[in-house]
């Protein structure tokens, strides 16, 4: 029994990477998947094909590809959080109010998951959805989050995931990320001056809980040219504070 148990995880987990690396691809083959994950082809082949049968990948075009099945399961996912279906008409508000782009975002395993984005008339155009994961200490979403978590689960994420550059303002060590949790919490928000995409700045408030611990944030996304001066340093700030504010007073009272 053990040993088939064994087996099954390690097929479930050889399944979880061919979706995985067909999602950072779009579309492949075979041969390339089998080429990417350093497995037989004859192994890839087989998997995909009980993948197709369960219409969890398709094949479109001479590849395979990532099956709307999935999208089901992210809604289902989605609609399950509470905070989603409270969250979103203040997301738009400030959206609408800002004319950027405006972001709901809650922490899982560790890592920042987008849930919600709405788009103000001049919003850019940038490589977040819904669903899309990232590091916690490069977004002022996430540092938001961090700074309303227990000590203890700060040391647990960074411990696990590091603290990464992804430009040259990234906060990249210990000593930083603590000093920006400590401002964090002294002025109830967050910001990010072009800490994972240059050029962009955001400002982030965080959604508590009773227990004034963080179980999601919003923020305000624009480009550097617009998002300066008094528009970065109150307005902004003061309009993703109100709406975490509404957003958590629902849902204690809804």
């Amino acid at each position: 029994m053990g040993a088939n148990t064994a087996n099954t995880i390690g097929a479930l987990g050889t399944s979880l990477r061919i979706l995985e690396a067909l999602k950072e691809k779009g579309s492949a083959g075979v041969t390339e998947l089998a080429n990417e994950l350093d497995l037989p082809k004859s192994t890839v082949y087989s998997h995909l094909r009980t993948l197709r049968e369960h219409e969890y990948v398709d094949w479109q075009d001479e590849s395979y590809c990532i099956g709307l099945k999935f999208l089901d399961f992210g809604e289902h996912a989605r609609d399950r959080m509470g905070i989603y279906d409270v969250a979103k008409p203040e997301v738009q508000s400030l959206a609408d109010e800002t004319g950027e782009l405006a972001n709901l975002l809650v922490e899982e395993h560790g890592e920042g998951v987008y849930l919600f984005r709405a788009k103000g008339e001049q919003a850019v155009n940038l490589d977040t959805h819904a669903g899309m994961r990232v590091g916690l200490h490069c977004t002022s979403l996430g540092k938001a989050v961090l700074a309303y978590l227990p000590e203890e689960r700060v040391d647990e994420i960074v411990d696990r995931w590091g603290l990464p550059a992804r430009t040259a303002t990234t906060i990249s060590t210990r000593e930083e990320l603590d000093e920006e949790l400590a401002a964090i919490r002294e002025r109830g928000y967050a910001t990010d001056n072009g800490e994972r995409l240059s050029g962009l700045r955001c400002v982030a408030a965080p959604i508590t809980n009773p227990d004034g611990h963080a179980i999601g944030a919003v923020s305000v996304s624009g480009p550097t040219s617009r998002m300066k001066g008094e528009t970065f340093r109150s307005e902004v700030p003061e309009r993703v504070r109100s709406a975490a504010n509404v957003i958590e007073l629902n849902l204690t009272y809804s």
